[in-house]
């Protein structure tokens, strides 16, 4: 359960990154709300997580989903620019992700 928990909560980190970015600087309400409540509850699922999962391997893994996400929204979205160098090392920090699972 703690590794689906941390799972939405490292999608979630992907949420509010974005979010905050869409927010232009709280100055738009929408992402700002969205921005607050995808923070708490991620945070709140990495700290739940983190009560069965050790903390730099829960940290790690909601760290790497959470930047996984987000540039890959902002590929899709283009306000990132896709290369082959870039979707390479973005696999390789999948794997590490599912390597750090795979030897918890």
């Amino acid at each position: 359960m703690a590794w689906l928990i941390l799972i939405v909560a490292g999608v979630l980190e992907a949420v509010w990154a974005s979010a905050l970015s869409a927010s232009n600087g709280f100055r738009r309400l929408g992402p700002t709300v969205l921005f607050v409540i995808a923070l708490v509850l991620s945070m709140a699922g990495l700290a739940f997580a983190m009560t069965e999962l050790p903390t730099g391997t829960a940290y790690a893994v909601w760290v790497g989903i959470g930047a996984t996400l987000t540039l890959v929204w902002a590929m899709v979205t283009g306000k990132e620019r896709a290369s082959t160098a870039r979707i390479l090392l973005l696999l390789l920090l999948v794997a590490c992700v599912v390597g750090l699972k795979v030897v918890s």
